[in-house]
C-alpha cells in the first residue's frame, strides 16, 4: 500500500552510481518511489562518505552493477506514506511533511542516499534536532550505529535504554579501541563513557589524543610509537589484574598489516577483539586495486593465541536486534545529540559544480586516506532542486 507522489515531485531523479569496480561513477535517472505504510520520502540534500563507499567503488565489494551508492542521509520530509488499515501503528505520526531528517538507510537501491530522493522506513530516520545543522548532522548516523552494534553485538557489553548503570565488573573492565580518532572509534568512545565504562584505552595518532582524553578516554597510545604494544599491555596491567588484561578489544580500522597485527600481539587468551569489515589487506590508491577479505579467520590465523575470540563486524545485521530496530535512530541517536551527550564528528566539506563531481571528489579523497578525524560531508541535492 503506496500513496501516490505530489505533483511537486518529479518522477525520476539523479542517483549516483557504481558500473564497474575502479570505472567512473555514472549519474543514472531513478524512479521516484511514493512511500508505503511506515515509510517517508525523503529530498536528500546532503550526505556523508565512509570507506565502504570505497571499498565499493573501487573494490566492487558486496556491488552489482548498476549500484546506487551512499548510505547516510540528511534532507526533508517530502511525503509520508499512508496508514495502513490494517495496522495502524506502522504510521509514525511523528514525521510530517516538511520535517528536517538525517539517517542510515542502506537495503536497497530506493533508500540510498547519493540521490536526489530517497524512500525509507521511518525507524531509520532521526528528527534534526534545534542545536545541529544537517552537515552536522549526516556525518552521525552510519557510525554511531556502527558503535552501538559492535559494543553490544561483538563485544557483548550492556548499552540498556534508558542509559542504566553497568554492573561493576563491565564498568571497570579495560576496553581498547585501536583507531579510536576514525568516526566510529570517536562515537565507541562517546558512548562507552557515558554508558559508565571507566577504562577505554584509545590508540590513535598523537595530535587526537587531547579530543580523546577530553571525550572519555583513560589513556591514549601513539600507534606511531615503537613499543605502542608493551605501553598498552603495561598500563592495562595497572588497572586490572584479571586475566587477560584486555578483555575488549574494538578494531575501528580493519588493515591487516596496521592494526590486527599488532592486536595479535595484545590479545591475550579470553579477550573478544571486533573487527571493521572488510579486512584491508591492500588499501586502494589511484594505480593500485584494492585486496579484501571478508572472513576474519582467515586474517593471520596462526598468530592469534588460542583462545581469543575474532570477530567481523557488520554494521547492516543491526536491525536483528529489535531495540535498536524501533529505537535506535528514531530516538536513541537524536536524544544523544540534542542533549550534547554525543558530539558529532569534524566535518569537511567536500566541494564540486555537480553532484557527480563531489561524489568523485569525496571518493578520491578517502582513496588517498586524507580524512583524519573528520568525516567527510557534501551536498547532493542543489538548493534550487
Amino acid at each position: 500500500m503506496a500513496s501516490s507522489l505530489p505533483e511537486s515531485i518529479p518522477e525520476t531523479h539523479p542517483a549516483v552510481v557504481i558500473v564497474a569496480a575502479r570505472a567512473p561513477l555514472e549519474i543514472l535517472n531513478q524512479q521516484t518511489e511514493a512511500p508505503g505504510a511506515g515509510e517517508v520520502l525523503v529530498h536528500v540534500e546532503w550526505t556523508s562518505s565512509t570507506p565502504l563507499d570505497l571499498h565499493q567503488a573501487d573494490g566492487g565489494l558486496l556491488v552489482k552493477p548498476p549500484q546506487v551508492m551512499g548510505s547516510s542521509f540528511g534532507g526533508t520530509v517530502a511525503a509520508v506514506g499512508p496508514i495502513d488499515p490494517a495496522n495502524p501503528d506502522s504510521h509514525n505520526p511523528k514525521l510530517q511533511v516538511g520535517d528536517k531528517v538525517f539517517g542510515f538507510a542502506f537495503r536497497n537501491a530506493r533508500e540510498k542516499s547519493h540521490q536526489t530522493y530517497s524512500t525509507t522506513s521511518t525507524y531509520l530516520c532521526s528528527r534534526l534536532p534545534a542545536n545541529l545543522t544537517l552537515e552536522q548532522a549526516v556525518a552521525v548516523p552510519a557510525n554511531l550505529v556502527t558503535a552501538f552494534h559492535t559494543i553490544t553485538a561483538d563485544l557483548e557489553l550492556p548499552l540498556p535504554w534508558p542509559v542504566q548503570e553497568p554492573s561493576k565488573e563491565s564498568r571497570n573492565a579495560p576496553i581498547l579501541l585501536w583507531g579510536a580518532a576514525s568516526s566510529v572509534g570517536d562515537y565507541a568512545l562517546q558512548v562507552l563513557h557515558h554508558w559508565g565504562y571507566e577504562n577505554v584505552l584509545a590508540v590513535a595518532s598523537g595530535r587526537h589524543h587531547e579530543r580523546l582524553k577530553a571525550l572519555g578516554a583513560k589513556a591514549t597510545f601513539d600507534y606511531n610509537d615503537s613499543n605502542v604494544v608493551e605501553q598498552i599491555l603495561s598500563f592495562a596491567g595497572t588497572i586490572s589484574d584479571a586475566e587477560p588484561r584486555i578483555p575488549y578489544i574494538l578494531d575501528c580500522i580493519g588493515s591487516l598489516e596496521s592494526t590486527l597485527r599488532p592486536l595479535t600481539k595484545i590479545a591475550e587468551p579470553g579477550a573478544k577483539v571486533a573487527v571493521m569489515l572488510p579486512v584491508i589487506n591492500v588499501h586502494a590508491t589511484k594505480d593500485t586495486p584494492p585486496e579484501y577479505e571478508m572472513d576474519v579467520s582467515k586474517s593471520l590465523p596462526d598468530e592469534w593465541r588460542e583462545g581469543v575470540k575474532v570477530m567481523g563486524t557488520r554494521t547492516h545485521f543491526y536491525l536483528r536486534n529489535e531495540v535498536f530496530k524501533e529505537l535506535l535512530q528514531s530516538e536513541i541517536v537524536p536524544t544523544l545529540l540534542e542533549k550534547g551527550i554525543i558530539q558529532p564528528n569534524k566535518i569537511r566539506i567536500v566541494e564540486g559544480k555537480t553532484l557527480l563531481e563531489r561524489a568523485e571528489n569525496a571518493l578520491s579523497l578517502l582513496r588517498d586516506q586524507a580524512p583524519s578525524g573528520e568525516k567527510l560531508v557534501w551536498r547532493v541535492a542543489d538548493e534550487n532542486e
